[in-house]
């Protein structure tokens, strides 16, 4: 065999064994691509059918708030203290909260100390900074527009206007206020939450608790003079906020919120107007990794 022969004869080898390498890493390549690929379709799979999952939810959730609405005009006695009913709808088992809005802080209405209270025992303010915050709030709600009236707070998230206010704080206290009420700045303790009425009993949380428990129960003749009496007023009111709290498949819950007035008929015949509607995710809680 001459030298050229077993030259070329190496060479072909060569060749041949990077055809084949070549080939491999194609191989490979491709195999990846399908794999993100297949990846990515089983991911939007997941966010459609979450997504269906969540709008039939809000449905329902709709659905069993509305059946309580019913329950509530046909009833003549007032409701005047929060409360929370099943009520079963489609074969699901929906808890729907029932909170008269004086039993919010109104933003709008409620005098200044109470405010600086607010933002001190649930906003975690300094008091010096609460007391400044509270007078901005009460300033900036005074406020006279064009038409020279006070301009007021549409709603909570309007608190974030008021100069020093910062987020945290905000969170903190969003949901113990209404600006929604268009009341005397009273708080209905038997209609408050548990936060408020830590605020209405000047932090003394265990206070809050018992008096929370006890409404709870059902008790009939709860003492609430060991609240801040110049706060509170057990009035009855016609706008109220209901929440459903409906379950996913996948785990969590979506809540459906409604704040409605039974005084005034919405144009489409029902008894009631519906003046602010949201829905919110809340995930289902985290197990701890072992």
């Amino acid at each position: 065999m001459s030298l050229a022969h077993g030259v070329g004869c190496g060479v072909q080898r060569t060749q041949k064994g990077m055809a084949l390498i070549a080939v491999l890493w194609i191989v490979a390549a491709l195999s990846i691509l399908v794999a993100g690929m297949s990846q990515a379709v089983r991911g939007e799979a997941r966010l459609v059918s979450s997504a269906r999952q969540i709008v039939v939810a809000s449905a329902l959730g709709d659905a069993a708030i509305h059946l309580v609405l019913q329950a509530m005009v046909a009833s003549a006695e007032p409701l005047t203290r929060l409360a929370t009913v099943q009520t079963r709808y489609q074969g699901l088992e929906i808890a729907v909260q029932i909170l008269p809005l004086n039993g919010l802080i109104d933003i709008n209405s409620a005098p200044e100390p109470l405010l600086a209270r607010l933002f001190v025992l649930a906003g975690g303010a300094a008091p010096a900074d609460a007391a400044v915050l509270a007078h901005a709030a009460v300033e900036l709600r005074a406020a006279r527009g064009a038409q020279g009236r006070a301009q007021g707070f549409e709603a909570q998230e309007d608190l974030l206007r008021v100069p020093g206010l910062d987020y945290d704080l905000y969170a903190n206290i969003a949901p113990l206020v209404t600006a929604d009420q268009a009341g005397s700045g009273r708080v209905n303790p038997m209609a408050a939450p548990e936060g408020v009425l830590a605020v209405l009993a000047d932090g003394n949380v265990a206070l809050a608790a018992s008096i929370a428990a006890e409404r709870s129960a059902g008790g009939s003749a709860i003492d609430t003079t060991t609240l801040t009496g110049d706060y509170i007023d057990s009035a009855a009111t016609r706008r109220f906020q209901l929440q459903a709290r409906v379950p996913l498949p996948d785990g969590g819950w979506v809540l459906v919120s409604r704040s409605v007035d039974l005084r005034a008929a919405a144009q489409g015949g029902l008894p009631w107007r519906t003046f602010r509607a949201e829905q919110r995710l809340e995930p289902r809680p985290s197990t701890p990794s072992s």
